[in-house]
């Protein structure tokens, strides 16, 4: 796909995750999941929970565990702002297995509980697992 690649950003509010020349970006937005190729028309989208795949450059595939953010595409270059996003094999399981135990647990409490906190660090959890046992 020479000449078919353009420019992705992945940045946190702690580093910038990923920078580099990409063939393709899946991100799974709100209103539906959606995919960018080269030439795509201008959008601005925010995203929810969930996977964001990216073929790179020379074809390799990697997939990321989004808990939500925003994504620019203009002029063949995709920003996405994400609030967290961390590659499949960098996902520390027992960490993510943890905070499904503990959101579990608040679910279960019938005082004091947050309940929609709950559900989304639950979500969140659910994700990240899914993600790393698919690497």
């Amino acid at each position: 796909m020479a000449g078919k690649n353009f420019s992705l950003d992945i940045v946190t509010p702690t580093r910038t995750v990923f920078s580099g020349e990409v063939q393709s970006f899946t991100a799974p937005g709100v209103l539906g999941g959606f995919q960018v190729l080269f030439n795509h028309a201008p959008l601005l989208s925010s995203i929810k929970v969930g996977r964001v795949k990216i073929i790179g450059g020379s074809g390799n595939e990697v997939h990321y565990a989004t808990s939500g953010g925003f994504v620019e595409v203009n002029a063949n270059k995709v920003v996405l702002l994400a609030e967290t996003a961390e590659r499949s094999d960098e996902i520390d399981v027992q960490r993510a297995e943890e905070a499904k135990r503990r959101a579990d647990e608040q679910l279960r409490k019938e005082e004091d509980v947050d309940e929609e906190r709950a559900r989304a660090a639950l979500v969140r959890a659910i994700n990240r697992l899914k993600i790393a046992a698919e690497n």
